[in-house]
């Protein structure tokens, strides 16, 4: 399948209703709506296909960059790459979802998550933060430096409060990932997160949310889910 007609697919995929959604979770045009799960089929005969990714990215239409994500090959994408998927990622569907997951997958994923926290800029830093949520889910324990982790556990609990608002959410996920997915520190990120308490995230058309990774840390734990791994990150 070529760009044309992905993107004729997608039109006619589209439902209004899913389309309002998008819109105001912070999306806007072009994009027609689709329901993520309605473009199942379509990825499973395509495949991966970074070139077609790289087009289907490139026309800024919200469910032709979700679906690049999909059939992207993270493997064949250099850090340039990452750094002009995240510079077109214009709402944290796009950041945390889309970029974020397909770093996850890419041998670069960590220095590039580092270099995006650093950054200071709101949606890279969710992006980073969210790359380590997808990677602690999923790869076993051994592959991450626990001083690492530690230290970006601290890091969390001196700054969260006073980052940019969808960087507050990535961070408390982050403290949460930790202690459920990342059994060597799990004890450390209990602590961390009755330390931080309730998060509140701001947002300019909704009401404010409240997070507190604490007491989602402990209803897992209680529900025996300490050492949870996904097996895949992508759909």
């Amino acid at each position: 399948m070529d760009t044309k007609t992905v993107m004729q697919e997608l039109e006619a995929l589209g439902k209004e209703r899913t389309k309002k959604m998008y819109l105001s979770n912070g999306a806007h045009e072009p994009l027609f709506g689709v329901a993520t799960g309605a473009m199942k089929p379509m990825a499973k005969q395509i495949k991966i296909n970074q070139a077609l990714a790289e087009d289907l990215y490139a026309t800024g239409n919200y469910d032709a960059m979700y679906f690049a994500g999909i059939i992207a090959d993270p493997k064949a994408m250099t850090e340039e790459d990452f750094d002009r998927w995240i510079d077109a990622a214009y709402f944290y569907m796009l950041s945390d979802y889309v970029v974020a997951v397909t770093l996850s997958e890419s041998d670069s994923a960590q220095d590039v998550a580092d270099k995006w926290i650093a950054s200071g800029e709101e949606l890279k830093m969710s992006a980073g933060w969210s790359c380590y949520c997808w990677l602690l889910g999923n790869r076993k324990d051994h592959e991450f430096s626990e001083d690492k982790i530690a230290a970006m556990l601290d890091q969390v609990k001196n700054t969260i409060h006073d980052s940019p608002e969808r960087a507050k959410y990535a961070m408390n996920q982050f403290v949460y990932t930790v202690g459920i997915s990342y059994v060597p520190l799990s004890e450390k990120a209990v602590e961390t997160a009755k330390a931080i308490g309730t998060v509140e995230i701001r947002r300019d058309t909704k009401k404010s949310t409240a997070l507190n990774a604490f007491e989602n840390i402990q209803k897992d734990l209680d529900k025996g889910r300490l050492g949870f791994k996904r097996k895949y990150v992508r759909c």
